[in-house]
């Protein structure tokens, strides 16, 4: 776990314009001083992002939103007031210190607070805002430990602060608060139903929408085996099907089929709880990778509370063209 010294070593990187691997309770992100237009374009370039694709804005309180964006709508202020720290992003105006480069050219801006210790502690040590997507290529699996970070990043980050796993496992919900009625832009690890709790009505989660937020490219979160998605029941049967036919095939099992054997290169027993697969998510996905599958056949999870938020992952997975 990183130390106070490790915490001011990673404040100075990010003075000097560098980049810091640093973990939240979602995923490691890449991090850049929010205000240096040099060194948010280095994560694009890093990364291999379209520059199109805007940023998260860390920010180290709610009580510093004010200094990020133009206004705060009555809604958006609540949410704050709830949910962080947390896993909540939000989509609010501009404000002048957020440079066009790390909004993908827009005029919103998508800030959070996050939810872990050394994270907190980086953005206090080093007094500004931290523009951070996840630390990996772009549209690959998302990295939830340091050593994910460093086996697909390398030499290319200045600095990785080793906050340990990831709590939540997959990324922020982002919420478009730039009016009185918020739209849900990408589930996340605050799930529409707890939203919705505290807002007192019904949220919409739009397919698509005009607002570019971050995760939302149609091919996303993707290992370098091609995923297809089947109907539970069926998940079995096609795996060993394509396993005959000469896949390598990696196998999401469903919970309900927990100590049914499989006739694949490999399987991963989902868990029963949406929060253990949601922190195990991007994990299974690697280690089938590692494994050398070149398929991996796996089921949605009911949509609802953080089975939302795995489902869009396994969705970005597997791309327009994987779903059977």
């Amino acid at each position: 776990m990183a130390g106070t010294s490790d915490i001011e070593k990673a404040a100075g990187v990010l003075r000097a314009g560098g980049l810091v691997a640093l973990p939240t309770e979602t995923v490691y992100g890449l991090g850049a001083n929010a205000e240096d237009p040099a060194a948010v374009s280095r994560i694009f370039q890093v990364k291999g992002r379209p520059p199109s694709h805007p940023l998260i804005v860390h920010i180290g309180g709610a009580e510093q939103l004010d200094d990020w964006v133009q206004e705060v709508p009555a809604t958006a202020r609540l949410l704050a007031e709830h949910f962080w720290p947390g896993p909540l992003t939000l989509v609010l105006r501009r404000g002048r210190r957020v440079p066009l480069e790390a909004t993908g050219g827009l005029e919103t801006v998508a800030v959070r607070v996050p939810d872990h210790p050394v994270a907190l502690a980086l953005l206090s040590a080093f007094g500004g805002g931290v523009t951070a997507p996840s630390a990996n290529r772009f549209g690959s699996v998302s990295p939830t430990t340091a050593d994910d970070v460093r086996a697909e990043l390398g030499d290319a980050v200045d600095f990785v602060l080793d906050g340990g796993p990831c709590e939540v496992g997959v990324e922020s919900t982002i919420v478009d608060a730039t009016g009185e009625i918020p739209t849900i832009l990408r589930p996340g690890g605050v799930t529409r139903e707890d939203l919705e709790a505290v807002l007192g009505f019904p949220l919409a989660v739009p397919a698509s929408s005009g607002i570019r937020v971050p995760g939302q490219h149609p091919s996303h979160y993707a290992p370098r085996a091609r995923v297809v998605l089947i109907e539970p029941e069926k998940v079995v049967a096609e795996a060993e099907q394509a396993q005959e036919l000469g896949h390598r095939v990696g196998v999401f099992l469903p919970a309900a089929f927990g100590g049914v054997e499989v006739k694949a290169h490999a399987v991963v027993q989902v868990p029963g709880s949406m929060a253990a697969y949601a922190r195990g998510l991007y994990g299974f996905l690697r280690e089938l990778d590692q494994r050398g599958c070149d398929l991996i056949v796996a089921s949605l999870p009911a949509e609802e509370g953080l089975g939302l938020a795995i489902a869009n992952r396994l969705r970005r997975a597997a791309g327009p063209r994987a779903t059977v």
